[in-house]
């Protein structure tokens, strides 16, 4: 029989300033939304969504406007006249998580809480050390770059043949 290992499930991130890598971005033309996802230094995700465009086609000016701004700031350029969202991937942005709690629509006795983004501020990179899943979280090419290996600076005379201790470790 087979045993299949639990997880504790979805966990809103608590509040607080974060610094987070943008690992995916996707705009759907035919509705106008933009989809950023988000991972900070613990690998916990977020996804922020804009809805650039309203139900007759024509541009949300306060989406745009909250985009333009996320996006400026994500790239630190804040002449940029326009952007592919994939531009993105792989860029940093500080943030501070805020919480909102509104009742329920499914049950009014409940409240369900709400993660959004806050103050906003460029970064270069996390500061502080990230776990493996926040660098290597993305769709294929859009893992995190790695560091370049680092050259041996030993002057050891090369090695020629098989090499019998790397093949076993």
């Amino acid at each position: 029989m087979a045993r299949i290992p639990m997880t504790s499930g979805f966990v809103i991130i608590p509040e607080g300033e974060y610094v987070f890598r943008i690992y995916d971005a996707t705009y759907d033309e035919d509705f106008g939304r933009i989809e950023i996802k988000l991972v900070n230094a613990q690998g916990a995700t977020h996804t922020e969504r804009f809805s650039i465009k309203d139900k007759n086609d024509e541009y949300n000016e306060k989406a745009l406007n909250a985009f333009s701004y996320f996006a400026k700031t994500a790239m630190n350029d804040y002449t940029m006249e326009d952007i592919d969202p994939e531009q993105l991937i792989n860029h940093y942005i500080r943030a501070e998580v805020v919480h909102t709690k509104v009742p329920s629509n499914k049950d009014p006795n409940k409240e369900v809480t709400f993660a959004n983004l806050g103050d906003k501020s460029p970064a270069d990179g996390f500061d502080t050390e990230p776990v493996a899943r926040a660098l290597t979280l993305g769709n294929g090419n859009n893992a995190a770059p790695k560091a370049a290996p680092k050259t041996q600076t030993t002057s050891a005379p090369a090695k020629t043949g098989l090499d019998i201790d790397a093949l076993l470790g």
